[in-house]
């Protein structure tokens, strides 16, 4: 496809970025982030008989850290070689250390793991402790060079559209169960057992911890869960497999994450890299995430215990990470119920994501997302969207599976309630993308439109350019949106104070802009060609000519 009317230099910028920095807006006027410390005490696991042969399961691991803690605190160190272990629970002041070449597999006989009451997915639920778990601690670290493996295959349930019929034989074979119609894989008869039981994803009032032994195998442990810590550091280390979130920082504050590797499988249900869940004040840096699920995410809990709880997570800066495949690269939602605020991410590259920035939440979920801002984002090969704000999230892939619906939503309005969640206040600048479905999805609420969203500086190419729906006060400037289907390039539907300035578009366009919607109002286009499309501005039904007007600079 070409584009003639753009340079050479325009093009490039695709490809090598726009140079500018996070200078560009509102510097981080964040509180320090504290970071933890430790004397320089080390035990090795060896000193309590650790035996690195791959088979003997370990529980030196856990003696050097409560050794290490009882004394005062220090270094755990994990040499060179294959681990076996139990699940770990840290303590405060132990900085748990992998050499180079440490590997680290956790136990794949579930009956290691106990059931806890915990936090899944935004609400009080009932599952198997985390591989690595801490609560209540202060001054805690995980540092090094070396892997940690989840085995999280052990847990995990498979769709067969997932796999290839290869890959699906194979695992069929393996053991395991499937379920009536044959195509999803569960581990174990009780982990089938569990899928079919609602309650089983949260804690029903009246229900204990015993009650849900029967469905054990359903319940997946997390790879790492730090509840209600203070000053923690992620540093160096490999995590991979999960059976489930791969890291789980929640209610937590001061956390640096620094040049941590995620890896799992691309059919791995809900393996997220990171969910920094209800936390405030971090730095998430240096990372590489390649996983099945959310890439970067940023949660505070769902519903009303998400607004009961009342934690937004804030004051984070996430900075020069990479996503190969995820359902997202940076992530906002969809439990988001108790807000999220003060976030900046920058120098971010997404490379074969469903969806590069997303932005979701739900009837239900509540919450206000505000002061966020985004800058210098590079995207290649995005299966969905490149950027999406999406108010009617339903749970499912991004990218719609093999016999699933992709129907969109019915748009009704509903009254307003403390269940009505809020997007406002983004700004998001200098991105590129080479590759997708649609540039940029807008989809707010016919009681709650999207508010207060500014994409400046941005070169995308994609099958489909802009649609807004039900949104105000919206500025797209500098934006170039190299869309193949121009039928239109921009549709615009019940939305007021638009802002189009400085658009560039594929040359020949069938149609520049559609607007539809008799709530749509002072939709302007500025400093655009139009005369570069067959037809500048169709009009639905109800909508005034007077709706958009068009100025040059």
């Amino acid at each position: 496809m070409k584009f003639p009317f753009l340079s050479t230099a325009a093009l490039g910028l695709l490809f090598t970025g726009f140079g500018a920095t996070a200078a560009d807006q509102p510097k981080p006027n964040l509180p320090a982030v504290k970071t933890p410390s430790f004397r320089t005490d080390t035990l090795s696991i060896t000193k309590f008989g650790a035996v690195s042969d791959g088979l003997t399961q370990t529980s030196a691991i856990q003696q050097a850290i409560d050794a290490s803690s009882k004394a005062g605190g220090g270094v755990v160190l994990v040499p060179r070689g294959h681990w076996l272990t139990a699940p770990i629970e840290m303590r405060s002041n132990v900085n748990l250390h992998l050499a180079q070449g440490a590997y680290v597999q956790f136990s794949k006989e579930r009956k290691d793991y106990h059931l806890i009451k915990t936090s899944w997915e935004g609400v009080a639920a009932v599952r198997n402790q985390a591989q690595i778990f801490g609560k209540d601690l202060e001054n805690i670290a995980i540092t090094g060079k070396g892997v940690f493996d989840g085995d999280g295959g052990t847990w995990r349930s498979v769709k067969k559209s997932k796999l290839t019929e290869s890959q699906w034989k194979r695992l069929v074979e393996s053991g395991g169960v499937t379920n009536e119609k044959k195509d999803t894989w569960y581990p174990s008869a009780q982990s089938l057992k569990g899928s079919t039981i609602p309650e089983a994803f949260y804690l029903k009032p009246g229900k204990d911890v015993k009650d849900y032994e029967e469905i054990k195998d359903f319940l997946r442990p997390d790879m790492l869960v730090l509840d209600h810590c203070k000053r923690l550091m992620l540093e160096g280390v490999t995590f991979q497999n999960s059976p489930a979130w791969s890291l789980h920082p929640l209610m937590s504050e001061d956390i640096t994450v620094r040049n941590v590797t995620v890896l799992n499988p691309e059919y791995g249900q809900n393996t997220d890299a990171i969910d920094l869940e209800s936390c405030k004040n971090g730095i998430v840096e240096g990372c590489t995430f390649d996983v099945g699920d959310d890439g970067i995410c940023i949660k505070s809990g769902r519903d009303e215990q998400g607004r009961q709880r009342g934690m937004p997570t804030e004051n984070f800066i996430i900075r020069d990470t990479k996503v190969y495949h995820a359902h997202g690269g940076f992530v906002i939602g969809s439990e988001m119920s108790g807000g999220a605020r003060n976030i900046y991410a920058y120098n971010l590259t997404f490379m074969g994501t469903d969806v590069g920035l997303r932005f979701k939440a739900a009837r239900g979920r509540g919450g206000v997302v505000e002061n966020i801002f985004i800058n210098n984002v590079n995207m290649k090969n995005i299966v969905a969207q490149a950027v999406i704000f999406d108010l009617y999230y339903m749970a499912k892939d991004p990218v719609a599976l093999v016999g699933e619906s992709s129907a969109p939503p019915v748009i009704k309005a509903e009254p307003l309630n403390e269940g009505t969640p809020q997007f406002r206040h983004i700004d998001i600048r200098n991105i590129t993308c080479d590759g997708a479905d649609v540039a940029i999805m807008m989809r707010g609420l016919p009681e709650m439109p999207l508010r207060d969203i500014s994409i400046e500086n941005a070169v995308l190419q994609s099958d489909k350019g802009l649609v807004c729906i039900e949104a105000e006060n919206i500025r797209l400037k500098n934006v170039t949106l190299l869309s193949k289907n121009t039928m239109p390039v921009m549709e615009v539907q019940n939305s007021k104070d638009i802002s189009l300035d400085g658009i560039k578009y594929t040359a020949g366009a069938t149609l520049l802009m559609r607007v539809t919607g008799d709530r749509a109002k002072n939709v302007k286009l500025v400093g655009t060609d139009t005369k570069a499309a067959k037809k500048d501005v169709e009009f639905g039904d109800k909508v005034s000519k007077k709706t958009v007007t068009i100025s040059q600079r």
